[in-house]
């Protein structure tokens, strides 16, 4: 009897569920099944359907699971620590990697790694263990009729902005409940202008410097004062109604990336957008970096380190996976010569600045691991849920990070 094999995608969603595309051989083992647990909600339905794909292609069973997102680490991490899996998963951040690197296999010697900017592959020390998903940027995505980034320079006239929205009926800028977009994101900025990035993390690590003490910090904590004052309640609006706000006109920037434009598809968008960075003492740069690399579970057998891999050459090299990676996932291309689709507006945009080398790192990704949604979340939903100061805000962060530094 011919043996099926199964692939598994557990993809961070807005819910659990479960999708059986089609029966198992009686004969089938667990090592022909491959476990994919991944966060990026936004592509969950079109990961879904690539995956449909794939086993039309090769034969393989597919199963898709999906789960929230906010938890991801956490439910991964525990996962893999009681040998329940995942095989193939997603890590977001060099600390996540530092945590999880006795569960990372040596992704070096995969062809579609010879293929890839080296600067862009994940790494723990000098090994490679990670495969980029895309290039993604974020900043304040705005309305071209309703903004003039020209005039946008600093804090006097970004706030003079929001009044002026407000005056009209409309929000200047709109950000959402969920961790990252509530502040992850836009807390980014003043690290990522610092003359030494890392430096000045390690610092605040060891508790030798404070955000409540320095200037740029001090100036973030103002801009959020004003987008508190000025704008919607963001703990009262998730990813979707805020991206919805902004198809209608009702808002005029949302502090987001170019991967939001596939939000808007199920609106009659009518107006041009595009980047506005995040003019903080000035900056004229938006954030660059890579989103989440794809690993391989070095604990798992040696058959589904094999399908793993196959999985993840079949999405990069093959003409289908490559229709679905820069076409239904809109993702950037890193392969030369790779996605020969348009770009959507703002991930021409973002390309854009790339090139230009107007571009600031994702600062985040050496913040502590789970600092995000565990502890500066919190201290934000408490910001925007009071009348809160400007200088107790910082210091509400500053707390934060001396709890996730224990």
């Amino acid at each position: 009897m011919k043996h099926v094999r199964t692939l598994v995608l557990w993809c961070a969603g807005a819910g659990l569920s479960l999708l059986l595309l089609s029966g198992c051989s009686k004969n089938q083992s667990n090592e022909n099944k491959l476990i994919i647990f991944q966060s990026k909600v936004e592509i969950t339905t079109q990961l879904e359907e690539a995956a449909k794909a794939y086993q039309q292609e090769t034969g393989v069973e597919v199963e898709v699971w999906s789960t929230t997102g906010d938890d991801y680490f956490l439910q991964l991490r525990n996962r893999l620590a009681n040998n329940q899996g995942p095989d193939l998963f997603n890590l977001r951040t060099d600390a996540e990697i530092g945590q999880m690197a006795n569960y990372l296999e040596n992704l070096g010697d995969l062809p579609v790694a010879q293929k890839i900017a080296a600067d862009l592959l994940g790494k723990s020390g000098d090994t490679v263990i990670g495969i980029p998903y895309t290039i993604e940027a974020f900043g304040f995505v705005y309305n071209k009729g309703l903004i003039d980034p020209s005039k946008i320079t600093g804090y006097d006239s970004f706030a003079a902005m929001l009044r002026e929205q407000k005056a009209r009926g409309i929000n200047g800028a709109g950000l959402s409940q969920e961790a990252y977009f509530l502040i992850g994101h836009i807390l980014n900025t003043p690290f990522a202008v610092q003359s030494d990035v890392r430096g000045f993390i390690d610092r605040l690590n060891k508790g030798e410097v404070k955000m409540a003490d320095t200037p740029e910090f001090q100036e973030f904590a103002r801009f959020m004062t004003a987008i508190r004052d000025n704008s919607y309640n963001p703990l009262e609006v998730n990813y979707d109604r805020e991206c919805g706000d902004f198809a209608t006109g009702k808002t005029a920037a949302i502090h987001q990336g170019n991967w939001c434009y596939s939000m808007f598809a199920d609106y009659d968008v009518n107006f041009e957008m595009a980047f506005m960075p995040f003019p903080l003492g000035g900056n004229d740069r938006i954030a660059v970096g890579v989103p989440s690399w794809w690993c391989i579970n070095s604990q798992t057998s040696a058959p589904k380190k094999q399908l793993a891999r196959d999985f993840i050459e079949w999405l990069y090299t093959s003409e289908t996976g490559q229709r679905y990676l820069y076409g239904e996932f809109q993702f950037i291309p890193l392969i030369s010569g790779a996605g020969a689709g348009s770009l959507d507006p703002l991930s021409a945009d973002a390309s854009r600045y790339a090139s230009a080398g107007k571009i600031i790192p994702w600062a985040f990704n050496f913040w502590p691991a789970g600092i995000i949604e565990v502890h500066l979340a919190p201290a934000a939903e408490q910001f925007f849920a009071s009348r809160m100061s400007a200088e107790e805000f910082l210091v509400s962060l500053d707390n934060a990070w001396v709890e996730a530094n224990k």
